[in-house]
């Protein structure tokens, strides 16, 4: 997970990151840690949804693997968002109806950048055991 290593590096929460360095400071050391693990073997990452926006880093990721975009319903998102906005920093103060018209937006101003992935699943079609299976036989020969 692309954010618990941020953390892990910089001994701030995400949150922190954001109030007391800003978005493009947390967006940079996304950037610059993409970097470093790309060129790992054997690496499944788990980004946040605006890591493949900034820094040209969905072509870095297309350049260096398989790059999936799990792509549920909006109101699927919104849900599971709602349980955890606690923990993003652009969600925190969100009502339900502001986090749906939040959710919409950047939607709209993220998927040119999503629709670049080599694989688009919608995740709610399978089991969590399932969808790792599809994955998986969808690896990369290298």
């Amino acid at each position: 997970d692309m954010d618990e290593k941020i953390e892990k590096r910089t001994g701030l929460s995400i949150t922190d990151i954001f109030s007391q360095r800003g978005e493009m400071y947390f967006r940079n050391m996304e950037h610059e840690m993409l970097k470093e693990l790309i060129n790992k073997d054997e690496i499944l990452l788990s980004c946040g949804g605006g890591l493949p926006c900034f820094n040209d880093n969905m072509t870095l990721m297309n350049q260096h693997g398989l790059t999936i975009w799990l792509d549920p319903p909006v109101e699927v998102m919104v849900d599971r968002l709602k349980r955890k906005k606690y923990k993003r920093p652009l969600l925190k103060d969100l009502s339900d109806g502001q986090l749906l018209e939040f959710v919409n937006e950047k939607l709209a101003e993220r998927t040119a950048f999503y629709s670049q992935a080599k694989l688009i699943i919608n995740p709610i079609d399978y089991s969590v055991e399932s969808l790792t299976q599809k994955i998986m036989s969808c690896k990369e020969p290298t």
